[in-house]
């Protein structure tokens, strides 16, 4: 529960550990450095355990809370499961959240197995059932001017006009097979829940679908909920539906993130942003 504190604490300050898990993984040792680099204080995690704390309790309470599962929680919608032929997927009428344990662990940035370890007993698809989950913060509010995208340290780091870091975020950047461009681009547009194009001739070959399709918007849609689409075509910055995943895979070039930090990004951002890629 002290990583959970310390997770919370990141989320808060706007130096993103992704899921949190309780796990101290690379995305917080990450979110520590980018914390240090926005406050200009290096955090001892061991050491300023009760620091970390009052903090949490001064500014939006405790890491853990309790929550009441709603009847607008439990009724979704929902879909039975994500197919991972894309075939399969442009016949579904949205990419709905598969659970109201999935739908909550994304509404509190939570990983799902540590939100039903939390709550080993919980009947999730029940109103009125009370949860613990742990408690971040609200979006982080400015308005960035720059973007770099970091694709040795898996972050992208987004800046106001003074060259202040407004807010970090551990990011999947790219592949092997698929680089993300290098240099200098800007942001064209932003779409909230957008649908998605597979087109094979322009993007990447998915399994054997060798025609153009469109599958519909959802938090498990390739890109997530987010799209903020790059001046370099068919390039963008977007959320994901598999958030534990984020560091830790390859991408087909773009710049994936949580759909929440996707979201908070999506709000701090304008077209003309510059998005730069660095190795």
């Amino acid at each position: 529960m002290n990583v959970v504190a310390l997770q919370v604490f990141l989320d808060r300050n706007g130096t993103s550990p992704g899921v949190i898990d309780g796990l101290m993984g690379e995305n917080v040792r990450k979110a520590l450095n980018a914390y240090a680099e926005k406050s200009g204080h290096t955090i001892e995690p061991n050491a300023e355990r009760e620091a970390i704390l009052q903090s949490l309790s001064l500014e939006g309470g405790l890491p853990v809370k309790t929550y009441t599962i709603t009847a607008e929680d439990a009724a979704g919608p929902f879909v039975a499961a994500i197919p991972s032929d894309y075939g399969e997927k442009a016949q579904l009428a949205a990419m709905s959240y598969t659970s109201v344990s999935e739908m909550l662990a994304e509404k509190f940035h939570m990983d799902e197995g540590f939100l039903k370890t939390l709550n080993p007993d919980a009947d999730f698809t029940r109103p009125g059932t009370i949860i613990k989950v742990v408690n971040p913060g609200a979006k982080q509010k400015g308005t960035v001017s720059r973007i770099i995208a970091d694709k040795g340290r898996k972050q992208l780091f987004a800046y106001d006009a003074a060259g202040t870091l407004v807010a970090a975020y551990p990011a999947t950047i790219g592949s092997a097979d698929t680089p993300s461009p290098s240099g200098t681009v800007t942001v064209e547009r932003i779409a909230l829940d957008p649908n998605y194009t597979y087109n094979p001739q322009k993007n990447f070959k998915q399994g054997n679908n060798d025609q153009v399709l469109t599958i519909n918007p959802g938090p498990n849609g390739p890109v997530g909920n987010v799209w903020i689409a790059l001046s370099k075509p068919s390039y963008g910055i977007h959320g994901t539906p598999d958030p534990d995943r984020i560091g830790k895979t390859s991408s087909h070039g773009c710049v994936r993130l949580t759909n929440w930090d996707a979201q908070e990004l999506a709000g701090m951002v304008s077209p003309g942003v510059t998005v730069e890629f660095v190795d």
